[in-house]
């Protein structure tokens, strides 16, 4: 896989994820539509969003194969268990909650139609990142991708509960 191709994609998301959110709390855009229960709502996936960003960079960093001194992101081995029990990209997942969150918080246009910009280009980062784990770890990883879902989060622990029975 051409890594250049994440890379682009990447400058393109990152920065309209953080102009989203700049925008929701620097201009304080909040519940302009005043739909509560949304704003409720918005704050609830916020909190799942953190979950799914943060726990990850542990779990890597304990049970990845990292070198020391490395960063988390340089795995030498396939992590599934733990958070990537329940989705294989949580971070990404993460992103896509928070984006949502945002436009759930916000009620607002211009939230809205750059939430609609970047939750499909992350969902086509994580396409990408298959391919590239799937040259990685090889079947390995193929056999992942049949036990646990890209992103959503709620099959993966219905699966995790379902497979205790």
């Amino acid at each position: 896989m051409d890594n250049y191709k994440t890379y682009i994609l990447c400058c393109i998301w990152s920065p309209l994820l953080v102009i989203q959110f700049i925008l929701v709390f620097l201009f304080g855009l909040c519940n302009e539509a005043g739909l509560s229960i949304l704003l409720y709502l918005g704050w609830l996936i916020w909190a799942v969003s953190v979950i799914f960003g943060f726990l990850p960079i542990i779990v890597l960093k304990k049970m990845g194969g990292v070198e020391k001194g490395k960063s988390f992101v340089h795995t030498q081995k396939l992590v599934t268990s733990n958070i990537y029990s329940i989705v294989r990209h949580p971070q990404y997942t993460a992103g896509i909650l928070l984006s949502l969150s945002l436009i759930l918080i916000s009620q607002n246009w211009l939230i809205i139609i750059i939430g609609l910009v970047v939750i499909p280009l992350l969902y086509i980062d994580i396409m990408w990142a298959d391919e590239y784990e799937l040259e990685k770890f090889g079947n390995e990883y193929n056999e992942y991708m049949k036990e646990v879902p890209r992103t959503n989060f709620i099959l993966g622990i219905l699966r995790i509960i379902n497979r205790k029975d």
